[in-house]
């Protein structure tokens, strides 16, 4: 019973670091060389120490490499933004982690409009 609580309460606050996390992206990091990132999923161990960030990075493979580490070398920054914004206790540790599911899908519906327009 008591672990159902702790796993909701982790499952709240994954969404609330998902917002915040994702606002802090678009409005607080004013890093010119971050790219288009989108916060796809976020986790928060059953301790609420750690919080794993998923992101789609939109472009090749240098500017996903470049991203991730921008991201990376960020995160104190974004823990300290939450931190502000987030009553806890404790503020997780965030790490961030390459999601590539909105780059895959939009690969295949590019490839089923190729396809589509082959058949006319």
């Amino acid at each position: 019973m008591h672990n159902d609580r702790g796993h909701r309460r982790g499952h709240r606050l994954a969404g609330l670091l998902k917002e915040e996390i994702s606002r802090i992206l678009r409005e607080d990091l004013k890093d010119p060389r971050l790219g288009f990132v989108t916060v796809t999923d976020v986790e928060v161990s059953d301790d609420l120490k750690s919080t794993k960030v998923f992101v789609s990075v939109m472009g090749n493979e240098e500017a996903i490499q470049e991203n991730m580490e921008l991201l990376e070398s960020a995160a104190p920054f974004i823990r300290s933004q939450v931190a502000h914004i987030i009553q806890l206790r404790h503020v997780p540790d965030i790490v961030f982690k390459y999601d590539p599911s909105i780059q895959h899908g939009a690969r295949i519906s590019k490839l089923l409009t190729d396809m589509g327009k082959g058949e006319g």
